[in-house]
């Protein structure tokens, strides 16, 4: 049984990948356990390496560094791919008050952690980050700090590095329970009715103005009459497109071009705004109730997926839809919503296309777009790894700031999250296909984090039990609970009392801000809609973002 005992406490790469699997794997089974409706994830892989470390199932601390960094590598950039697309405009409309707030979240939980840094005075800096991150849940602001003590203090870095993993580790699990705290007690302060707040979310919703509308009307305003389509646009200054028109003098079914004229008692089909009905209900006549699909006309509906690179980043109006394929474009679904499709929208690889007109004509159309659900689930290896490429060497540039010693890096995991968030939201003006399927995208994601969060486990795991389970490590826990529950306590209570945020959101905004999927779990399960995750998901771009910056900024200052 010497080979079974080489693989287990030997060393070498198979022993290494042994102990790794066997790791991920516990840790991913027991992440799965629910404690009071609530379950860690793959954060329990942590817990299993430190238990692993414990045991002496120790790797190579060369191995242990390729795999953190590289996991921790591969975890960032799928992120930043993944909320590039969203992560500018997260900042318009109510999403810039859900992300003031989450601001305010992130600014005093620092505040709180320079007043225990200072207050206390017994607590290294580099101890305090590692409770920070693990106060708010947040492992890439764990792998920044780690990888900017590498860089700036050389050898030194390792005690350093498992000491701030132990402090992690130590504040995670109650800072889970905090995150989750903070949303009942404000739901018992203000005596918030669930259901309530979520048919509110619903009522809203049914009232959206952000969807393509689609409606019927009968031309009979006589100051219309006989103008062209290209007049009717002048005269009517919204986004707007008229899929298919019924002449009233022989019954045709058309589609529409600039030069058609507009006659009385002709039935237009128009794709518009919501909140432009009234304009089209004074400007061409009445509604009218028609089903299109059982008209008698050779026109047909149908959706083309985008799939070819070269039209990445082309503006829909330079096609020429309906000069060069006589078609017509209603509407542009992206990641599942539904966009109007204007002639300044620009394509991108995994849109679907709606468009109307001859099976013929569509099919050409398809062709050239490239309509192939085959080669959309084929990975951009290229993007990935250039864009890799790229973050490494941003991430390498020395930033000289005022008062610092030493020049500040955004390291591996600011430069690929910064290079990949510009990637997903730019990418096709390179013509880079930055499209990646959701699956692909969360394995990437997990396989990421759970290769990284092994590593600090096992890495911290020897000395974790003398270090945690101590008066120290006590004080460690309660850090970590204040750091954690003040701040959300605060900005909760302000969010409800000032701002009137639906509980809903609030809890999304919550778990958002702390980057917490477990809190996030709990959230969707007591609202029953996807309100948390919609917040969640305006918040979290940036919050990840400062997450990961403020935690490298504080270890270039203090540390």
């Amino acid at each position: 049984m010497n080979w079974l005992i080489e693989l287990v406490s030997g060393t070498g790469v198979a022993h290494a990948i042994f102990i790794y699997s066997l790791v991920i794997a516990l840790g991913v089974i027991l992440g799965k356990q629910k404690i009071f409706g609530v379950s860690l994830g793959a954060t329990f892989v942590l817990f299993m390496g430190i238990l692993a470390g414990h045991l002496g199932l120790s790797v190579d601390p060369n191995i242990i560094k390729f795999i953190q960094e590289f996991g921790l590598i591969l975890f960032i950039f799928s992120i930043g791919l993944q909320v590039g697309p969203s992560f500018f405009s997260s900042f318009k409309e109510g999403g810039l008050v859900l992300n003031g707030l989450a601001i305010l979240i992130i600014v005093l939980n620092i505040a709180v952690a320079m007043a225990i840094y200072y207050g206390v005075g017994t607590v290294r800096i580099t101890d305090l980050v590692g409770i920070l991150s693990g106060a708010v849940t947040n492992t890439p602001g764990l792998g920044a700090a780690q990888q900017t003590l590498i860089e700036t203090h050389g050898t030194e870095a390792s005690v350093l590095n498992e000491a701030m993993s132990m402090g992690y580790a130590a504040a995670y699990p109650l800072g889970v329970v905090g995150i989750i705290l903070s949303m009942i007690v404000v739901k018992v302060i203000f005596k918030i009715n669930t259901e309530s707040e979520s048919k509110h979310i619903e009522d809203e919703a049914a009232q959206s103005q952000l969807a393509p509308h689609i409606l019927t009307y009968r031309v009979t305003n006589k100051l219309i009459f006989g103008r062209d389509l290209r007049r009717l646009h002048a005269i009517i200054d919204h986004n707007f497109v008229i899929s298919r028109m019924k002449r009233a003098s022989d019954g045709e079914v058309v589609i529409p071009k600039s030069d058609t004229i507009i006659n009385e008692d002709d039935l237009l089909l128009i794709v518009m705004s919501a909140q432009d009905e009234e304009v089209f209900d004074s400007i061409i006549g009445p509604r009218f109730e028609m089903d299109w699909d059982h008209e008698p006309a050779q026109l047909v509906s149908r959706r083309i997926l985008v799939t070819n690179s070269e039209m990445s980043g082309r503006k829909l109006g330079s096609l020429r839809l309906r000069m060069g394929f006589k078609l017509n474009a209603t509407r542009v679904n992206r990641a599942g919503v539904d966009l109007l499709a204007s002639p300044n929208l620009s394509l991108q690889v995994g849109d679907r296309l709606t468009v109307v007109g001859n099976i013929e004509d569509i099919n050409r159309l398809a062709e050239k777009l490239g309509n192939s659900m085959k080669r959309l689930n084929q990975p951009n290896m290229f993007t990935m790894f250039i864009g890799i490429v790229m973050g490494i060497l941003v991430g390498s540039i020395p930033l000289m700031l005022p008062g610092m010693t030493v020049p500040m890096k955004l390291g591996l995991a600011g430069g690929p999250l910064i290079v990949a968030i510009l990637l997903g939201r730019y990418g096709y003006k390179m013509k880079l296909v930055t499209y990646t399927s959701s699956s692909a995208n969360l394995l990437l994601r997990e396989l990421g984090i759970c290769l990284f969060l092994a590593s600090v486990g096992i890495a911290a795991g020897g000395n974790f039990a003398e270090t945690v389970f101590n008066a120290q490590g006590a004080l460690w826990v309660l850090y970590g609970f204040l750091i954690t529950f003040i701040p959300l306590l605060i900005v909760v209570i302000l969010a409800r009392g000032k701002y009137h945020l639906n509980y809903c959101t609030l809890m999304g905004l919550v778990a958002g801000s702390t980057t917490d999927p477990p809190a996030l779990a709990y959230a969707n399960k007591t609202a029953g809609n996807d309100a948390p995750a919609v917040a969640y998901s305006t918040v979290y771009p940036l919050t990840m973002f400062l997450r990961v910056i403020t935690a490298q900024l504080i270890v270039m200052i203090l540390a």
